[in-house]
């Protein structure tokens, strides 16, 4: 089933149902797009997956997760993003940008006072992170519309679509989450309330792009923290999401304050689809195009799992940073399941404190060496990736965000 192709509603066709999920890149100059991201999607669309979806591209300014973030407000950059778009798209890949604001989850180096639904501060991030501060109405409204100004920019640089991220701990998920959002407006309190912001993003997006734009989201199975977002709130988007018309959903889980997918128990490793068992109660309640990411390694996973029917891609991110090109390896007979051990250097006050950045910090290694025309390298030493991460960026480096 991995090399059956898709028809979206839309009309777009994904040319098998490999799905390579976002990862930060972190190659931004400037806050806009460079060569080596030109080059590292190029090796990716070669490399055989029907859709690939970029790393974060915030919406705003205020939205930075970290430092070398893209951001997309106007069309200064059409030139190379034109050439991202169509790196991305040869080998017939649908290349989709995923959108995003940072919320709260920005560095102070960054965002002296991030924004947030209500001024709720981020646990265990002292020192990193400032609390932030309660966003007004009228800025919920302008965050709307930069939503749907970089969605219709993307269109016009040539990408598939867009998927609005409303997972990890970010803003839409931010406010999605009870214990996040605390207002006692129209965009807090229900979960009709608390889902206003992604509603109405959707349809500004919608409103802006053509209807063969493809309109993708990314969210969370649950925040898996006290009092916040739990599986029941999320069916409940997904079912909600599906009636508005959405062209894809994909599941992950955690957020900065509880990492789910980077702290996966062994035994959920072992099984390596990580929300397969969600999967199957989304299907329950929607027919749209379902994607589970994280822990797929083994091509019979992968099969397995199209098999039972609860999703229709497989989401891979980490292994696409060791083999661009995992899709043909397999179609070829050539794929040796990968493994993915943790990154750790062996001293641990160093893993224990740094070990989930440390671990994001290496992979975007593997990225870069992509982005500039090199090979990846597996064993590279995550003692090197720290210095550099801290002689380029500081401290600053060592709170970078997830996709």
């Amino acid at each position: 089933m991995l090399f059956q192709p898709f028809t979206f509603s839309n009309g777009k066709i994904a040319k098998n149902r490999f799905f390579k999920s976002a990862m930060e890149e972190q190659l931004a100059k400037q806050n806009q797009p460079t060569m080596p991201l030109v080059q590292l999607y190029d090796t990716w669309a070669k490399g055989g997956a029907g859709v690939l979806v970029t790393g974060n591209v915030m919406v705003a300014e205020n939205g930075k997760g970290s430092i070398n973030d893209v951001v997309l407000t106007d069309e200064r950059s059409l030139p190379i993003l034109q050439q991202w778009a169509k790196a991305g798209m040869q080998n017939d890949t649908l290349l989709i940008m995923q959108i995003n604001h940072a919320g709260k989850q920005s560095p102070k180096v960054l965002s002296p006072t991030p924004v947030a639904p209500s001024a709720v501060a981020l646990q265990g991030m002292d020192g990193f992170i400032n609390p932030p501060r309660a966003l007004a109405e009228p800025e919920i409204d302008t965050l709307i519309q930069q939503f749907a100004t970089t969605a219709k920019i993307a269109e016009k640089a040539g990408f598939s679509g867009v998927q609005i991220h409303a997972a990890h701990g970010y803003l839409i998920s931010q406010f999605l989450s009870p214990h996040h959002n605390r207002r006692e407006d129209k965009w807090g309190g229900s979960l009709e309330n608390r889902m206003r912001f992604l509603v109405e993003i959707y349809h500004a997006i919608r409103a802006a792009v053509q209807p063969e734009f493809l309109v993708g989201l990314k969210l969370n199975s649950a925040d898996f923290q006290k009092g916040g977002f739990d599986e029941t709130d999320s069916i409940q988007v997904v079912q909600k999401m599906a009636e508005l018309g959405i062209d894809f959903i994909e599941i992950s889980g955690g957020n900065y304050e509880s990492p789910e997918m980077l702290t996966a128990k062994a035994s959920t490793q072992k099984r390596e689809a990580f929300f397969l068992d969600y999967a199957e109660k989304a299907r329950a309640v929607c027919n749209v195009p379902l994607i589970i990411t994280g822990g797929f390694r083994s091509e019979n996973a992968m099969n397995e799992a199209l098999q039972s029917g609860h999703l229709d891609f497989i989401g891979i991110a980490r292994p696409f940073a060791l083999q661009p090109d995992l899709p043909n390896q397999i179609q070829q007979g050539n794929y040796q399941t990968i493994v993915t051990n943790r990154i750790k250097t062996g001293f641990a006050p160093v893993d224990n404190k740094l070990g989930a950045v440390l671990e994001m910090d290496w992979y975007m290694a593997q990225m870069a060496l992509i982005g500039n025309g090199k090979q990846p390298n597996p064993t590279l030493s995550p003692w090197k990736v720290l210095f550099k991460t801290l002689w380029e960026n500081g401290k600053a480096g060592l709170s970078t965000g997830r996709s």
